[in-house]
């Protein structure tokens, strides 16, 4: 058969670093072994149920049956606003500060192709979010990336941008609680934040998908409850990690109009916007009981204090995450991030992600999902101990 060769735009995308950790995990357990997979970022619990039966309601509408409107529905636009006001005392206009998006994920990669041209620069931080240099790919932009430090708690130190860096770039990616380090942000941040990318006229993307998923009773700090931060940027709010929803593909932006504005109008070239009883289903989400996100972030945190103690127990020194569903463990010495891992798939057949895959600060770590329940998190550690490493 005639094969046709990819266009130099699909040759120009990243790598897909992990496509590689998933080929291993499925050659181990071929050889039938037991493998307890903590590399993965996928919610292991259902969507809460009266989620499911909004959907189920909403699919027999015939309404939902046509095209929706092309920006999304009002309703779930109005809910968006309403969750920001009542979790974080933010006002956010429905109508211009709101845009409906097709999952985090498609809102983050079609944003540098929204504001920024070929050569443009962008600052990105180091390690994150493999998809923020897809976003980078394709809009053909220049990616300076942001040290994330154990030494500043993983937040990026602005006086260490150079100048010209600064002066060039035209936005900025953040994201706390982080993936993959579990650090959270303070409101000081925030406000440091607000002030340096007004000085330097830079639009600031906050990737929020954590936004729900934080501990030791302190909620995780929105990007826009800081005074200037609508004038600065936006937000991406996912219901993926919050409500367990991340085979439904629903999120939306919030923040700048007219980032808002620009977001629209791209993807008003490419969808007709989401299902509509997905939105509905989104919006009872977000309006309805939060008692199942509230018993999602209890579960998360109580894996997080079994995990991180039964780590300490056999000698491992690890520093505990503060949000998301995350924990960032510093590699024994002697090893790499990669060697570590292959160490404890081969032979604890415990499957974490290297660090190198985040990017060149991501070196000398493992990142853990505590996407298992305690009991396998607890047969994890005890498989790790039996490696005579710690």
């Amino acid at each position: 058969m005639k094969s046709f060769e990819q266009s130099r735009l699909l040759k120009s995308l990243p790598k897909q670093f992990f496509a590689s950790l998933v080929q291993k995990v499925n050659s181990v357990r071929a050889e039938g072994h037991d493998v307890i997979n903590l590399g993965q970022g996928n919610p292991d619990h259902p969507t809460p149920q009266h989620i499911v039966e909004s959907l189920k309601l909403a699919a027999d509408h015939p309404e939902n049956h046509k095209y929706p409107p092309f920006q999304g529905k009002i309703e779930l636009k109005r809910a968006a606003a309403n969750f920001y006001l009542r979790e974080y005392g933010v006002h956010l206009d429905p109508e211009n500060e709101i845009a409906i998006l097709f999952g985090g994920k498609a809102g983050l990669v079609e944003l540098p192709q929204c504001l920024l041209n070929p050569g443009d620069t962008m600052l990105v931080p180091d390690p994150g979010y493999p998809d923020y240099w897809s976003g980078a790919a394709l809009a053909k932009v220049h990616m300076e990336m942001m040290p994330l430090t154990e030494e500043n708690d993983f937040l990026p130190s602005f006086d260490n941008i150079p100048k010209e860096t600064a002066n060039k770039a035209k936005m900025m990616i953040l994201n706390y609680p982080n993936n993959p380090t579990g650090a959270v942000a303070t409101e000081e941040f925030f406000q440091q934040t607000v002030k340096y990318a007004s000085a330097h006229d830079i639009c600031v993307v906050h990737d929020f998908a954590y936004g729900g998923i934080g501990f030791d009773g302190k909620k995780p700090v929105s990007f826009l409850q800081v005074k200037g931060a609508k004038e600065t940027g936006v937000e991406i709010y996912t219901f993926s990690k919050t409500y367990n929803m991340a085979g439904w593909r629903v999120a939306f932006a919030a923040g700048n109009a007219s980032v808002i504005e620009a977001i629209n109008l791209m993807q008003d070239h490419m969808y007709v916007s989401l299902f509509g009883a997905v939105q509905d289903a989104a919006a009872e989400a977000l309006l309805g009981s939060q008692k199942a996100a509230e018993t999602i972030n209890a579960m998360y945190e109580k894996r997080r204090d079994v995990f991180i103690s039964s780590l300490r127990e056999i000698g491992w020194e690890v520093r505990s995450p503060q949000g998301s569903f995350f924990a960032w463990l510093k590699v024994p010495k002697g090893y790499t991030s990669e060697e570590f891992t292959d160490l404890l798939l081969e032979k604890a057949y415990v499957a974490v992600a290297p660090g190198i895959g985040f990017g060149e600060y991501g070196e000398g770590y493992v990142r853990v999902g505590l996407l298992t329940s305690e009991e396998r998190l607890r047969e994890a550690t005890l498989r790790i101990k039996e490696l005579d490493i710690f």
